[in-house]
């Protein structure tokens, strides 16, 4: 008996390992129908021989301590470039695994004490507490919705299409349920039980419809060209230059010369986060000796670069996106909202400062948080634009990240050098091209160490600056869509379907009565 515990706790955490194997960068989708499905059985069938409600949370907490282990051991990849951290490697390679699958455990928790007598209200049922959970795991204690189960489809477009409409965590839902759904014809307890299969598998033939009708609608209609260039900048300068004495005018002249600005063209450069370490937004304009020779005013500047204030005796830090004229002349800024837990900001830090901690990606204290999101507007002679500002982390939630749709594009910028040469990078843009379809938006997207592209409201990479290189795409002409309905109504459609999957479970229990 012991034996065969042990080799199901194995198995556990081999079939999470196996369905890391379906998100970014791999994509192979196919692997969900199984490992989704024997996971379901396995509950199903162990719920009717196991007493013990509380090996349930431990089933739960195996599949997602080896889903997660695997999928985003590149976060420890951040401790590698301080000495000082990287004791804490194999302490953040098991703990935030660790901690992230308590969600999963309680998913199978609340399976087993909440447990249904049909089959197919199971099958709703767990869909339903799955999807749930998964949307808690995006906001709870600032949230980390990475790898929801949905991002095995980020190569499928006509497929997430659907996002416009039904959101990421609307179309989650619908993934679980799709993934699970083989599992049903192997429990079936009646023939009608294979038509929940079948459902499913004509829903997503719906989607693929819809996303084919919709990216004709949206090819057939008019191409607007601007009459100046917004000029995004891949690089892979490396992150060196956080620890080690390197020339920050030397870092300038590279991102200059990748820039190739043309004193005719009137274009706006912009700029990865955080691409500046040692220089404060404030101090920029130092160094304009480096830009007279190249810049005029034809040109603007976007760049991720810190900044800092002073509130009373209090001195705040931010992380920053700043626009800059060919002076370098501040004339707007955001300050980052959605902070990185312990890479930008220590939790408890009056308390985890005194043993020796610190945030990763700055020298001096944990950023502060900005006041609010709004849309960045320039309008002069020479440029009119209106945009929404994502620095880095944000581009990952999904919901109403604006209250008002009337803006052209969103500008993300980023510095993915912290994620090293891991499967990372490609995981966080696969993110992008979520939030391009929801918005209904295109994205323009600078990265360093990372991957700079133009993305679409379709989710179609226009261009783009592969991982690992350097070099600039250019942003001139666009097509115009109508704001989504998920971009007007955000997560409330995630509602409507939540209350879909209890009328279906109260309606098949109440069949069942019957």
């Amino acid at each position: 008996m012991n034996k065969k515990f042990y080799i199901e706790l194995i198995f556990l955490i081999l079939l999470g390992i196996v369905t890391s194997l379906s998100l970014p960068p791999y994509n192979y989708v196919i692997i969900n129908f199984f490992t989704l499905s024997f996971f379901f059985i396995f509950l199903i069938k162990r719920s009717k021989t196991t007493h013990n409600k509380k090996l349930f949370f431990l089933y739960g907490w195996l599949f997602g301590f080896g889903y997660f282990i695997s999928n985003i051991y590149w976060v420890t990849i951040s401790l590698t470039f301080d000495e000082s951290f990287k004791y804490l490697i194999p302490i953040a390679l098991i703990v935030i695994p660790a901690f992230l699958a308590i969600f999963y455990g309680v998913i199978t928790y609340l399976f087993i004490i909440f447990k249904q007598k049909k089959l197919i209200s199971s099958f709703l049922f767990f869909s339903l507490i799955f999807g749930i959970i998964e949307f808690i795991r995006g906001f709870i204690l600032t949230g980390f919705p990475w790898n929801l189960i949905a991002y095995s489809f980020s190569n499928q477009l006509k497929i997430i299409s659907i996002t416009s409409i039904i959101g990421t965590y609307g179309f989650n839902l619908f993934c679980i349920s799709l993934f699970i759904s083989p599992a049903i014809f192997f429990l079936r307890e009646t023939k009608k039980d294979i038509l929940v299969s079948g459902v499913f598998i004509i829903m997503i033939s719906i989607f693929y419809i819809y996303g084919s009708s919709y990216e004709n609608k949206f090819k057939a209609s008019d191409i607007d060209t601007n009459f100046f260039k917004i000029r995004i900048i891949g690089s892979n300068i490396s992150l060196d230059r956080f620890y080690k004495d390197i020339d920050s005018a030397s870092v300038i002249k590279d991102l200059i010369e990748i820039s190739d600005p043309k004193k005719e063209e009137k274009t706006i450069f912009v700029w990865p986060e955080g691409i500046l370490p040692d220089i404060l937004q404030k101090e920029l304009v130092t160094y304009n000796w480096l830009f007279k020779e190249r810049f005029n005013d034809n040109h603007l500047l976007v760049i991720g670069i810190n900044s800092k204030s002073k509130d009373q005796e209090v001195i705040n830090f931010y992380n920053t996106l700043s626009i800059y004229d060919h002076n370098l002349k501040l004339i707007k800024f955001y300050n980052k909202i959605n902070l990185v837990p312990f890479g930008e900001f220590l939790p408890f830090e009056n308390v985890l400062k005194k043993i020796g901690l610190k945030s990763i990606t700055n020298n001096y204290q944990s950023f502060s948080k900005g006041d609010s999101r709004d849309i960045i507007k320039i309008n002069n002679k020479n440029f009119s634009l209106k945009f929404l500002p994502l620095i880095c982390y944000e581009i990952i939630y999904s919901g109403k990240i604006f209250n008002d749709n009337n803006f052209d594009f969103i500008i993300n910028i980023s510095e993915d050098g912290w994620f090293g040469k891991s499967v990372g990078p490609k995981q966080h843009f696969a993110h992008s091209i979520f939030r391009s379809i929801e918005s209904g938006k295109y994205i323009l997207r600078s990265a360093n160490n990372g991957i700079a592209a133009i993305i679409n409201p379709l989710g179609d990479i226009e261009q783009k600056i592969d991982f690992g290189k350097s070099g600039y795409i250019d942003f001139y002409e666009s097509r115009k869509i109508q704001p989504t309905i998920f971009s007007q109504h955000g997560n409330k459609i995630f509602g409507i379907l939540i209350l879909m999957y209890i009328f279906l479970i109260i309606s098949f229990n109440r069949n069942k009565n019957e």
